[in-house]
């Protein structure tokens, strides 16, 4: 079975490549202006029932990941490269990967061009409610004025008005993370080339709080610094309020190739 990882440029050489999956040789297989990053795979491991039968065991697929994704990294930082997902694009000879390639080199080959305009940064924003909570009357005039008038209030009616505080600080918290989400998305796609959104995973292991963004942003190689640069401004607005930040990258184009090459 050979095994595509990716789509690059037919110039594109596999010299100095890492090994693929199962520590296979990386090769290139061209066709016109395109071509693709293979290995071939043997065995019964990759029957295509036995890949269904094992996607769910983690122990098999986590290596097979890792190896994936190193060789598209490796063909990413030498030039654009469309990734495609796991196990999504297997072929039984070279005929069939060149006729793949010409058969889908009308909708290839724009995605090639724009993955070549930039490369890919994600950014996860995460707010620490304990810290966002006590900056929220910096941040909400009705709550200073609430924070105000509890503090001046008798014992009695101190405990209600606290009770109300908190109450409303709940629905401030979550109001507060949209605002902050959606500025911080829009000051930075007008930094960037093209933004793409991921829905917030349920479970987040190591993180520093609550999700809020999860975003990855295409970006040119001379708009690095101007991003690094209002990225940098909005961490020191930010951080102060209770949000933290995640900056990595680059990365290949997954967000903005991906869903439409697959």
């Amino acid at each position: 079975m050979l095994y595509v990882y990716g789509i690059v440029p037919a110039k594109a050489t596999a010299y100095g490549a890492p090994g693929g999956i199962d520590d296979t040789e990386v090769s290139v297989v061209n066709e016109g202006e395109l071509a693709a990053l293979v290995s071939e795979l043997t065995g019964p491991a990759y029957d295509p029932e036995t890949i269904s039968e094992s996607s769910g065991d983690m122990d098999w697929v986590a290596p097979r990941a890792k190896s994936h994704d190193l060789v598209l990294t490796w063909a990413s930082d030498r030039g654009p490269v469309i990734p495609l997902a796991m196990f999504t694009s297997t072929f039984r000879s070279l005929d069939a990967v060149r006729d793949m390639l010409r058969t889908r080199a009308p909708e290839l080959k724009p995605l090639m061009a724009r993955v070549s305009r930039g490369r890919e940064y994600a950014l996860r924003v995460y707010r620490v409610d304990a810290e966002l909570k006590a900056a929220l009357p910096r941040l909400s005039e009705e709550m200073a004025k609430l924070q105000a008038a509890a503090q001046a209030a008798s014992p009695g009616q101190r405990y209600l008005l606290e009770r109300k505080l908190d109450e409303r600080s709940k629905e401030e918290i979550r109001a507060a993370s949209q605002r902050a989400a959606a500025e911080i998305l829009d000051a930075l796609a007008k930094v960037s080339l093209d933004t793409a959104t991921s829905p917030i995973p349920r479970i987040t292991t190591d993180a520093p709080g609550t999700m809020i963004l999860n975003a990855a942003f295409l970006i040119a190689p001379d708009g690095l610094r101007p991003f690094q640069e209002k990225l940098t401004a909005i961490v020191n607005d930010q951080q102060p309020n209770g949000f933290r930040f995640d900056f990595t990258g680059p990365w290949p184009a997954y967000h903005f190739a991906l869903g439409d090459a697959r």
